[in-house]
This record gives C-alpha cells, sequence and structure tokens, in this order.
C-alpha cells in the first residue's frame, strides 16, 4: 500500500517560477488577457515582476519599489498608466485584436 501524502507536505506552488522565458510569460499574459479578469492581470503582473526582480522592474518602470508592490498587491486597482508603465519595465506590450462574433 502506498504512504499518503499530506497537503502540508506538498510544496508551495509559486507561478513565478514557470516564468522562466518570455515565451512563458507571453502565453501567460494572453490567457490572462483573454479571460478578460482586470484583478487576475494585476496578480500576473506581479508574478512576472517577481520572476524577473521587483528591484530591477521598479527601476527599469521608474516606480518606488514600495509602489510596485503597492500597484500589484491582489487587492489593488493601478492606474492604466502603471499598468503600461510595468509592461515596458517587462517588455511585454498590450495588444488588441479583435473578438470573434
Amino acid at each position: 500500500m502506498s504512504e499518503k501524502m499530506k497537503v502540508a507536505d506538498l510544496p508551495e506552488f509559486d507561478m513565478a517560477d514557470y516564468l522562466d522565458s518570455d515565451e512563458a510569460v507571453a502565453e501567460y499574459l494572453t490567457q490572462v488577457l483573454t479571460d478578460g479578469d482586470s484583478a487576475e492581470l494585476v496578480r500576473a503582473l506581479g508574478h512576472i515582476a517577481k520572476a524577473r526582480g521587483m528591484a530591477q522592474i521598479a527601476r527599469d518602470s521608474g516606480l518606488g519599489r514600495e509602489s510596485l508592490y503597492k500597484a500589484l498587491r491582489p487587492d489593488a486597482q493601478p492606474r492604466f498608466d502603471t499598468i503600461l508603465r510595468v509592461c515596458a519595465a517587462l517588455g511585454v506590450r498590450l495588444v488588441a485584436q479583435p473578438v470573434p462574433r
């Protein structure tokens, strides 16, 4: 009989561990944008910033590190210009595509 594993013994999942290439980041953001959940977009940007290094993304976006953390926390509603600055610092851009009818 196999030994049962406790949930507490499972490793903690961290999305940032899987965002190790530009392609993975682009696929992740595309899926999040397709789903259309703005809170999930903020969380996704936070995961990507963590994977790339928050301090570096803060510098590249022109935001203070604390401001970046606040803008990307789960309950935040950052301004659109902040989202654009973070995207530019991450090396990604948001693209509009027609929705099939």
